[in-house]
């Protein structure tokens, strides 16, 4: 079977390593791929955006995975076809590209979430603020990478942050509708599950970390860590979020003429009143496959096909006992500008984890930076805390100029182990 692969960042490394251990799978191809992606499958020089490129490619390919959310967005599954696309429809795809439509679903299906208000001209926001406890929270409801989501804490930084959206554009067109809601405090978890349209396979809970900085402070990124399971969900408490929120989720939208296909993620926080839903995504979560995926026993593609073919009421999935943590490095100045081009040294000498390039370019034998998050390291162990530990040990032996890394990834709940 031949199997493309869209994406070039870390979740894509992730995807073509787990599926290139699958007897299924003869031929790998990943448009654009990355340096470490070079060596495991074809990398081809078309972006993840270019449809009519990856149209164009892919059509003697039997399979066509989409890693990112934009070209799904784009509508590249309506494409290649329902039956070689792994992945929701453009329309599905709503559900991460407009988190309007999300909240309204959300609204309608009773699913939990915060209160919230969607705004779509400057004035009704201002107009939503006026007496709103602080914080509370404002995001673009468009695509903005991870980037979208700002927590504000008087007045006058909600009105600069609503001009700066809504007038300004500093996130393009991410920003001409807006989503005010509740602040929500408690644990936040990733729950992600592959979806027929009308059976669900979860996949084990995770832990992303979305701030820059330790201690869940500086910019929201796109993700500088995680680590899976998470100890504090049983698979009751799984099977619970599948009943209250995935299963309505898709069936409203089934209700609207839509069959959602493909991997369905709920960013929740746990909270004193349960789990309430932050965001839903349309596909693997980045740093999250990084984590859960090591740990799956279960044959990826044959999962894949299973989901394509509505059959997953067939399957299961296994995972391996333990625990895995990924921790990002990234370029200094991430998530704002940073330079490129810097020499990786010291991927030799990692012994005891597997690395997954995410902005990397490979010039003949050597690697060199080649965007924000250059790279996850995943280590697993028998507890939280030894795959924590691990990580940090192999990622402390790889250098580039600028490096950065988190250096809490996991520690606050593994410390509780």
């Amino acid at each position: 079977m031949r199997v493309a692969v869209i994406g070039g960042g870390g979740r894509e490394h992730t995807l073509v390593w787990k599926l290139s251990k699958s007897p299924l799978v003869d031929e790998i191809y990943a448009l654009p791929g990355n340096g470490g992606i070079e060596e495991i499958a074809e990398c081809i020089d078309i972006k993840a955006n270019d449809t009519e490129g990856i149209l164009k490619f892919t059509k003697d390919i039997d399979i066509v995975v989409v890693g990112p959310e934009e070209p799904l967005s784009l509508g590249i599954v309506d494409l290649v076809g329902k039956y070689r696309g792994f992945g929701p429809v453009k329309d599905a795809a709503l559900m991460e590209s407009s988190k309007a439509f999300a909240k309204d679903l959300m609204g309608r299906m009773n699913i939990p979430t915060a209160k919230f208000d969607v705004c779509r001209v400057k004035e009704e926001a201002l107009l939503k603020i006026k007496g709103r406890e602080f914080p509370f929270v404002i995001k673009a409801s468009g695509l903005a990478g991870g980037k979208g989501v700002f927590m504000v804490e008087n007045e006058s930084e909600a009105k600069r942050k609503i001009e700066e959206l809504m007038v300004e554009r500093a996130l393009g067109g991410a920003g001409k509708e807006i989503v005010i809601e509740d602040f929500l405090k408690g644990e936040e978890v990733s729950i992600l599950a592959f979806t027929d349209g009308k059976h669900f396979l979860p996949l084990i809970p995770s832990q992303d970390h979305k701030r820059l900085l330790d201690n869940d402070k500086g910019p929201n990124t796109g993700g500088m860590g995680a680590y899976a399971p998470v100890p504090f969900l049983s698979d009751d408490d799984v099977e619970s979020i599948i009943d209250r929120i995935f299963e309505p989720a898709v069936y409203g939208l089934k209700k609207e003429g839509i069959k959602y296909k493909g991997v369905l993620y709920a960013g929740l926080m746990i909270t004193d009143d349960g789990p309430k839903v932050l965001e839903f995504n349309v596909r693997f979560g980045d740093p999250e496959s990084q984590a859960i995926l090591p740990l799956m026993q279960s044959d990826l593609m044959e999962l894949i096909l299973a989901t394509i073919e509505e059959r997953l009421g067939e399957m299961r999935i296994d995972f391996n006992n333990g625990y895995a943590t990924c921790v990002v490095l990234a370029s200094s100045g991430y998530p704002g500008k940073y330079e490129k081009g810097k020499e990786i040294t010291g991927l030799e000498d990692v012994k005891d984890a597997v690395i997954f390039h995410a902005g990397t370019k490979r010039v003949e034998e050597k690697f060199f930076t080649n965007g924000g998050r250059v790279l996850g390291v995943t280590a697993m162990g028998d507890t939280l805390k030894d795959s924590i530990e691990k990580a940090y040990t192999e990622a402390e032996k790889i250098h580039f100029d600028g490096v950065y890394m988190r250096r809490d990834i996991g520690r606050r709940v593994g410390s509780k182990q």
